[in-house]
């Protein structure tokens, strides 16, 4: 009990208040100015075409966003059974891309590039109904995830009140999911299936941290019993498991960060999509394990103390 270094209990209103000011910024922000979606959510037109030589692909998307089209993806690759080097343009929005507006675009791209040869080799109308489907699968999947993790949670820590505390790791967990959507939202990296591997990533990491302190809060009670309170069972063990938290966190968003700037440096937009937000996961997935989940479950017990048995 002499590893009360830091009162988590004493500021835990500050805690909650700032990811509660992140989340109303966010939604204003979001209603304000909107949310970019890539096209496999939205719908919309992807254009492919041959190039020769080397291409930037930054300098394609710029001179297709000056048209003022909507949300612009741009990625290259191989056409498949040729030596034909590509880059395919994702316009996403609700009616597509008319034929006239295509012929705008080619014309643009092949005047900007000129050296580069560009040939239109295929434009498609996409739907959807596939985003949307994947969307739905992936919405299950985190709700079923969420009632085994408040099954598992209850029947494991029962003798601390179980469900109570598989009731705010989630909590915890979406404020997790909510901090993932503000990078997004802020960063306008369109939301796409990026975005749900993040999001499942996350949830994954996150959960580990809360289930390691409410290990040591059971280990704490079955130690010294009733002698302490519910604030100093919590308060010592997230000291307790503090360090370890913060070493697993810093050495995985090192990492996650290394991967980051390569992609940045390498002008892999797909990449940094992802990366760059799995990093304000992890920090918010450590933050909401120390600062959420155990400061607002004590706010419960302290409200909802057990009753002793007759």
């Amino acid at each position: 009990m002499q590893n009360n270094k830091f009162d988590f209990l004493k500021n835990k209103k500050i805690f909650f208040i700032i990811p509660i000011a992140i989340a109303v910024i966010t939604i204003v922000t979001a209603l304000i100015i909107g949310v970019p979606v890539d096209i496999e959510f939205k719908g919309g037109t992807m254009l492919t075409y041959s190039y020769k030589g080397t291409i930037d692909v930054n300098s394609v998307k710029s001179t297709v966003e000056e048209m003022n089209l909507g949300t612009v993806g741009v990625t290259t690759g191989s056409a498949f059974g040729s030596d034909l080097e590509t880059v395919q343009i994702a316009f996403a929005s609700d009616l597509g891309l008319t034929a006239e507006v295509q012929a705008q675009v080619t014309e643009k791209l092949q005047s900007t590039f000129a050296d580069n040869t560009l040939e239109l080799v295929n434009s498609q109308d996409v739907k959807p109904s596939a985003g949307f489907s994947f969307f739905l699968k992936c919405f299950v999947a985190v709700i079923f995830s969420f009632i085994l993790l408040i099954i598992y949670i209850g029947i494991r820590f029962r003798n601390i009140g179980g469900w109570s505390a598989g009731a705010f790791a989630l909590v915890a967990l979406a404020n997790d999911v909510f901090m993932v959507f503000a990078t997004f939202v802020f960063m306008r990296l369109p939301i796409d299936a990026n975005f749900m591997a993040v999001i499942l990533t996350i949830l994954g990491y996150s959960i580990n941290n809360t289930i390691v302190l409410y290990d040591r809060v059971r280990e704490n009670r079955k130690l010294y019993g009733k002698k302490l309170t519910v604030n100093e069972l919590v308060n010592s063990s997230i000291n307790q498991s503090l360090t370890r938290s913060i070493k697993t966190t810093v050495t995985t968003a090192i990492a996650v960060l290394s991967m980051c700037v390569v992609a940045i440096l390498s002008g892999v937009e797909s990449i940094v999509s992802f990366v760059f937000p799995m990093f304000v996961g992890l920090i918010a997935g450590a933050y909401s394990s120390i600062f959420i989940a155990g400061p607002a479950w004590t706010v419960w017990k302290n409200a909802h103390p057990d009753k002793k048995k007759a």
